[in-house]
């Protein structure tokens, strides 16, 4: 028979317990896989992480367990992106955008619901070390939780925390076999190893752990080890930071501005869109020096109220344009409408701190 070509093992960790605060999860590991060997990749599921670690939200009797679950939602929302009816898709204190904050009703008693690790790097870590302790080898550990996916049906575990395993394989810079240059190609391998685990895991076999063998390590210094933190797009790379219902709810006035260079082109821009429900109704933008933030917004003719109504909505959709291209604005109506062309300035540039 020929030999098989080399590659990875998924293998599956039977006989785990049900887990409850205070448990020791990596002693229940080393004890249930003493075949654990040295850079093996140990994947666990954020939900006995939770569990071990506290993260659990009782039900009172007599409470209804959805209304209880939007609350916990609530109060682990750094941002709601979008919504539609009771589902939403926010941003967590971890950073993930994630639907319901990523809080489970599944594979949990009827009276408690899960949230996420708070940190799942810090878990990882905490589990990685003790299973150094308990069964003398060295793992990575990768917590891994389902996600829904942008523009796809379907849902796939990805990683929440990491410790010992650099997240992503940076081939930036690196020449295919074509001669052409990557410029892009950043690859989240923990989440790969998240989703791969997943297929022996499973979602209603009662199995919380994986391990995956014969990846090459891929070890961070222990100093420079910042575990699922990179995979976290930063607002000013993301192009989709608001859902369609919950642009216009974000356009509250910001409070302090730093100037940002390119206003002048960005606000003629956003008018022009906007302009195209109100073809026939011009304005004149004026504007001082490059930098200063602020243009002022004129009517060619005499303010009536006729024209005030048309200003408001053509403003009103030239700051959700703006919002939507990652501006912060604040709009100064003119004090008292009539004898002057100005309806009033509007102040954009980037939020201050």
């Amino acid at each position: 028979m020929p030999e098989l070509p080399a590659g990875l093992s998924v293998l599956p960790v039977a006989g785990l317990p049900e887990f409850g605060p205070g448990d020791d999860l990596a002693a229940a590991v080393a004890a249930a896989a003493p075949w654990l060997a040295d850079d093996d990749v140990v994947v666990v599921t954020s939900k006995v992480v939770s569990k071990v670690e506290g993260r659990l939200v009782r039900i009172a009797p007599g409470t209804d367990r959805e209304a209880a679950r939007q609350r916990a939602i609530d109060g682990e929302t750094v941002r709601t992106v979008a919504r539609r009816g009771p589902l939403k898709i926010v941003q967590t204190p971890q950073g993930w955008v994630v639907a319901a904050a990523g809080i489970d009703a599944s594979n949990v008693a009827s009276d408690t619901l899960v949230l996420l690790p708070e940190d799942g790097d810090a878990s990882a870590r905490r589990l990685r070390t003790r299973l150094r302790e308990l069964a003398g080898v060295d793992v990575a550990v990768v917590v891994s939780d389902t996600f829904g996916r942008t523009w796809r049906e379907g849902l796939t575990d990805v990683a929440v925390g990491s410790a010992g395993i650099a997240a992503l394989d940076d081939h930036r810079g690196a020449v295919d076999a074509h001669g052409n240059r990557l410029e892009t190609t950043r690859v989240a391998v923990v989440d790969e190893l998240a989703s791969a685990a997943d297929l022996v895991k499973g979602k209603l076999a009662g199995v919380p752990v994986a391990v995956v063998r014969g990846l090459p390590p891929r070890r961070p210094a222990e100093d420079a080890d910042d575990g699922t933190r990179p995979l976290v797009r930063l607002p000013a790379d993301d192009l989709f930071p608001y859902g369609t219902r919950d642009l216009v709810g974000s356009r509250a006035p910001a409070a302090g501005l730093v100037p940002r260079r390119g206003e002048r082109e960005a606000a003629a821009a956003a008018f022009r869109v906007a302009s195209t429900a109100l073809p026939e109704f011009p304005v004149v933008l004026r504007h001082g020096g490059e930098g200063d933030g602020v243009v002022d917004v004129h009517l060619p003719d005499a303010v009536t109220t006729t024209s005030a109504l048309n200003a408001g909505a053509l403003v009103g959709a030239a700051i959700v344009q703006l919002h939507a291209e990652g501006w912060a604005t604040r709009w100064e109506p003119v004090a008292t409408a009539g004898g002057t062309s100005l309806v009033g300035r509007l102040w954009l540039g980037r939020p201050g701190s």
